[in-house]
């Protein structure tokens, strides 16, 4: 597999190639950005653009063997946005407490769980915590 030179540049690694996955690591893809995107479907690929340049690996980002092929001790930031929150969560810990990855993002569809990880220095995206902040900013346009 061949690796960026990732002494001159930042690395972020994204764990699911959903939707939001795929789209994420095309648009760091094309700020020029070094991205490796992981799925366990190989088929998850097929949402990422035809001109992107970062990697893909199929395997699960909860496997020490699977990050480390990743070279997540050289991340510079891991991006957990799976479907399922306990394996953000877990990729999450496994970066920030075993590899030391400074920066940490995850994804969660629970509200209630939020405040627990960011309170552990994980900073979360939460999609139904967003909407509610947009539509009551939107709300509060009309006269």
């Amino acid at each position: 597999m061949k690796f960026f030179d990732l002494k001159k540049r930042d690395y972020t690694i994204i764990i699911g190639c959903g939707r939001l996955g795929a789209n994420l690591a095309n648009t760091l893809s094309n700020e020029g950005m070094d991205v490796l995107i992981m799925d366990e479907s190989k088929d998850s690929f097929h949402r990422l653009d035809s001109n992107y340049g970062g990697l893909a690996v199929v395997g699960n980002g909860m496997e020490f063997s699977k990050l480390k092929e990743a070279q997540i001790d050289r991340a510079s930031a891991v991006i957990a946005v799976t479907n399922d929150d306990n394996k953000n969560i877990m990729v999450a810990e496994i970066a920030r407490e075993v590899f030391h990855v400074n920066k940490v993002i995850v994804r969660l569809n629970d509200p209630e769980c939020e405040t627990v990880y960011q309170e552990l220095g994980i900073e979360t995206i939460c999609p139904s915590v967003l909407s509610i902040k947009e539509i009551d900013k939107i709300l509060d346009s009309f006269p």
